[in-house]
């Protein structure tokens, strides 16, 4: 059974940082393309950042520059660090897995969801 928890998320001022962590169980993690994204009320899911096996990555523009993904394979974990928060950033933030090793930024093409953990920045 895959089993994705996400945790980090919390209140946060403007112009702070904060650290999301996945931690990833039951899936071949290391050939697997793992993902953000984010979701706020009345709207659809949002791509953030993708990193695949080999550590190659994607960003969506509202948050390229300002986010790093990262993977640590032995632990089965992928992190997203965040900083110089906008009020915009506020959402539900889902972690997820892809049975691909390959890149994706649409919400279909990822196999598996973790719950979600929120993310509020306050102005």
């Amino acid at each position: 059974q895959v089993k994705l928890v996400e945790s980090g998320g919390g209140l946060v001022q403007a112009g702070g940082s904060l650290t999301l962590s996945c931690a990833a169980s039951g899936l071949a993690f290391s050939t697997s393309a793992m993902g953000w994204f984010r979701q706020t009320p009345g709207k659809e899911r949002e791509f953030v950042a993708v990193i695949n096996w080999s550590g190659n990555n994607a960003y969506a523009p509202s948050v390229k520059f300002r986010t790093t993904i990262s993977r640590d394979n032995d632990r089965n974990t992928v992190t997203l660090q965040m900083n110089s928060l906008k009020p915009e950033d506020t959402a539900v933030y889902y972690c997820a897995a892809r049975t691909s090793r390959y890149l994706a930024t649409l919400a279909g093409q990822y196999d598996y969801w973790g719950q979600g953990t929120q993310v509020t920045v306050s102005s």
